[in-house]
Parts: structure tokens; sequence; C-alpha cells
């Protein structure tokens, strides 16, 4: 008996500490809780958060984000709703959507100061993505990177590369005439080479070339794990999870990833190193950087500067490559969508350059219909529709409205580009919207000023871009007709198209674009692009 009032005695006592732990753990939560939110009314300083959706617990509006086709014109129509500032939760993630120019001129060119940073992702530096100046976290390495690559591609430097881009273009539309079946193949292997070229000195195999083939498989893996999607971006202790675990197979991928990003900077760097040794007179965008690294004091300098040299490579590849990649593949679709602005831009190339020569930069000025073509790519495909993600780094008031630190801030360009308000029209593809009076309109909304980023993550590179841009809508056009495919019967099949989801849009046709290419159009092609 003296046992069982004993061991009900422990039983009672066990049960009595148990509910006084719970008490005194769900006490200090309360007080947690309570503390937390005396600390956010003090930081919102009476303000309110921009409107938005309202948040379910925990997940906040993450669900309503999932049922929509791409985020863009989800992001659209809740601005339509809210305002040009909408405020989201996303798995306790805060996210500023900016849906016009009054908005981002506000967020990301008036603070600028305080929303140049980027978000922290886990997968940036697992797939070796730290390097790029797209993804680096504003401050001094930051600084580093875009003065080293401005001084390659700065407007007055960039006149410098000409030659190199006459020759691609060239040799693109050699290659398209030999063989027209795979266009995009030719497309991605014009740009990456030009980039090899002016980077590095070096001249891409005519098939098969190693390091268009790397460069292909670094710009694939990291735009398909870098689309804010991953699992790691919301449960970043996952990182650390063993390969061999089963649910754990990413970690082969982002290892494999990396291991290709990593050679996409190194082998082109040693290469070129490797021929400077050998020639000093070896000339191309990177020589001189790497010259400046060799005058550090110290081996730590030369080694710190000298890494700045293979970073600003693989952004230049990078971003040179794939965004112009997107854009050439719109051009193709929107000429065989709209044949008659095809036919107004070749009357326009055959009045002003003739059908014995190629276009060249010095025609651009005469060019305008060719120009407002140019804008009309930018505008009605938005490569970045969502820009680049930027990031808040303390508190801040914006228009009446509290925006805490560590904001994710999305610009959506698209939205911006495709406004019934600033263009009539707007998903039609209309170069005459930029044209007033046979020049161009310098009052029309310009897609340059959206379609390379904003405030000082402004896209370092765009003079060259648009410079590649321009002698290679303008070669095509003045070479090659741009035509649907035809079916059974001959006649011109309806070409269905959509964008792609992810950081980087594509336009994607079960019909585009192998069939695409027909006759060329100068009296004597292949003769024209050998002068």
């Amino acid at each position: 008996m003296l046992i069982a009032n004993t061991e009900f005695g422990i039983i009672a006592h066990v049960r009595q500490s148990a509910s006084l732990w719970l008490f005194l753990g769900a006490f200090i939560l309360c007080l947690l809780y309570v503390r937390s939110l005396v600390t956010w009314k003090k930081r919102m300083r009476g303000l309110s958060l921009p409107p938005g959706p309202k948040p379910l617990p925990l997940v906040g509006n993450i669900l309503d984000i999932g049922r929509w086709e791409n985020q863009w014109t989800g992001y659209k129509r809740l601005c339509s709703q809210y305002g040009d500032m909408v405020y989201l939760s996303l798995l306790g993630r805060r996210v500023l959507i900016l849906g016009s120019p009054h908005a981002v001129e506000e967020v990301l060119e008036k603070r600028s100061s305080n929303t140049s940073d980027r978000p922290y992702s886990p997968l940036i530096p697992l797939t070796g993505n730290d390097a790029g100046l797209a993804s680096m976290p504003y401050g001094q390495r930051w600084r580093d990177h875009r003065r080293a690559f401005w001084q390659a591609f700065q407007p007055r430097v960039v006149p410098t590369y000409r030659d190199v881009q006459r020759t691609s273009v060239r040799h693109f539309l050699h290659r398209v005439l030999s063989s027209d079946e795979d266009l995009q193949g030719h497309i991605r292997y014009v740009f990456a080479s030009t980039m090899l070229k002016v980077l590095y000195n070096l001249d891409a195999a005519e098939k098969d070339d190693s390091m268009i083939g790397l460069i292909d498989k670094s710009l694939t893996c990291s735009v398909d794990l870098l689309t804010g999607g991953h699992i790691l971006d919301f449960f970043p202790w996952l990182r650390y999870l063993p390969g061999w675990l089963p649910g754990a197979g990413f970690q082969r991928t982002l290892s494999e990833c990396k291991a290709t990003v990593d050679a996409t900077k190194e082998v082109p760097f040693v290469k070129m190193k490797a021929a400077l040794s050998q020639n000093d007179a070896v000339t191309s965008a990177l020589a001189p950087l790497l010259a400046k690294a060799e005058e550090g004091q110290t081996e730590t300098a030369k080694g710190d500067y000298e890494e700045i040299v293979k970073n600003v490579g693989l952004i230049a590849i990078q971003g040179g490559s794939d965004t112009s990649f997107s854009t050439l593949l719109g051009l193709f679709l929107a000429m065989s969508l709209y044949p008659e602005v095809q036919s107004k831009a070749q009357a326009e190339l055959d009045a002003v350059v003739g059908r014995h020569r190629l276009p060249d930069f010095e025609d651009r000025e005469s060019l305008v219909y060719i120009n407002a073509v140019i804008k009309e790519c930018l505008r009605w495909h938005t490569v970045l529709p969502l820009s680049l993600p930027h990031r808040t780094v303390d508190d801040d008031e914006i228009g009446g409205y509290f925006i805490p630190g560590g904001t994710i801030v999305i610009p959506n360009t698209w939205a911006i580009l495709h406004d019934e308000q600033a263009y009539d029209a707007p998903y039609a593809f209309k170069p005459e919207r930029f044209i007033r009076e046979g020049k161009l309109d310098p009052f029309a909304r310009d897609p340059a000023a959206y379609a390379f980023g904003y405030g000082r993550r402004v896209c370092a590179g765009r003079h060259f871009a648009d410079e590649s841009l321009f002698l290679t809508i303008a070669s095509v056009l003045h070479v090659f007709r741009i035509n649907a495919p035809l079916d059974e019967q001959g006649q011109p099949i309806k070409v269905d198209y959509r964008h792609t989801p992810g950081i980087v849009s594509y336009v994607v046709t079960s019909q585009f674009p192998d069939a695409m290419m027909t006759d060329h159009k100068l009296l004597d092609t292949r003769k024209t692009l050998d002068a």
C-alpha cells in the first residue's frame, strides 16, 4: 500500500511539474510575442505597411502566388487592385512589389543607398554564382567589381570592340545561310563567341566548341536553379544534409552546377593568361585589368585583384550571352507574327544601306525605324520581367508607408512596359509607337530605361549590349526574310507561343524557330558577307 501511494505521489508530482513547465514555456512565448509586437510597433513609428492581400498565418500569401501562371501578370493584377506599391508576406519573407515608373523612381532611384542590396540565397554560393555582380551583396566587394567591370565596358571603350562584333555577326549570318535547322544554337553561338573574343581574345571552334558548350551549360544550370522557388530558399538548413540521404539529390545537382560555373570562369582566363605570357601584343578587354593586377604591391593584393578580373569575365559572359539570346529569339518570333513590320524595316535598310553591303554602326542615326524595332523588342518580350530583386538594408518611410529593413523589393518591369496608359495596344508589336514626325519620339517611355535594371544596380554592360543588338538585328533584317513555318499545303501556320517563367524569360513555341529562315535578299549575299 505504501509503495502504491509512493508511486501515485511520484506520478502526480511529475504531472504537476510537467504542467508547470508547460505553463512556464507558454508564458515565456507570450512574453516574447508581446515584446516582438512592442518592438515592431516602435519600428513602424505609427506608420502602416503598404496595402496588399491579407496573408494567412505562417504561409502568408504564398498560396495566392502558387495559382498564377506567371508572377508578373499576377503582380500586375494586384497593383491594379491595391496600388503601385503592394506588400506581401511569403513564408515569413517581406516582399514589396513595384508596379509603376513612379514607384520605381521613389524606391530604387531616390532611395538607392538603402535599396541596392540583394536578397541572400544559399543557392548563390552553392552554384558558384557568388562571383556575379547581379547577385553580390551591396558593399565594398561589389563596388570593387563594378569599378573593374566599368573600366572594360564604359561607353568610351565599347567602340573598340566593334571589329569583333562585325566579324561575329558576319559569322552568324554565314552559319544561318549554311544551315537554318538550329537557329537557337546559332544565336547562342554568336553571342557567346563574341564575348570569348572580346574578353579573352579566344576564337571559338566552328563546331562543338568546348568553351561554347561550357558557357551554355553554366547558364542553363544557373538559370534553372536560381528561379526563386528552390526548397533551399525557404529551408536553408537543408544544405547541410549529405547527398546520399533520400530526397537530398539536389546536392549533386548543385555541386555539378558549381563545378561548371567555376570552369567557365577559370578555363578561358588561364588560356588568356598563357597567351599573354607568350605575346605582350595580345589585346582583350581583360588584358588591361590583368596588367593592373600585376602592379599589386603584395602577392595577396595581386591575387585579390586577379580574382576580380576572373569574376568580371564570368559576369560579362553570363550577362552578355543569355539576355541577348532571349531578345534575338523574340525578334525572330515577332517578325514571323508581324510581317508588315519586317517589310517596313527592310525598306528602310534598302534605302539607307543599299543592297551591296551590310549595315554598320555609322548607319544607326539614319535607321530610325530599326532603332524603333530594337526598342520594341526590349518592350514586347521583356527578357527580365521582374528585373532582379533588390533588398532594403534599413527601415524606411516611402510614400507615407513603413518599409521594413530586409524587405525584398521586386520591380515589375513587364507591367511597366505593358502599361495601357503609356503604350497603345501594349501586347502588339508596334515600333511606330516610338516614332513621331519621322524621328524617335523623346517623350515615349523608353524600354531601355527599365529593361537594364534600376538605380545603382543598373546593368554596367548595357552600352555594349545595345551596340551588339543593333548590329545583329539590322544585319539579320537586311539579309533574311523571316516567315512563319508552312503546313503540308504550303500555308502559313499560326504560331502559338508563350513566355517562360523564371528570372530570364524566353519565347517558346512548337513551330519556332527552326523553319523560319528562307531566302536571302541581298543580290549576292555570300559575296557580301565575305567582303
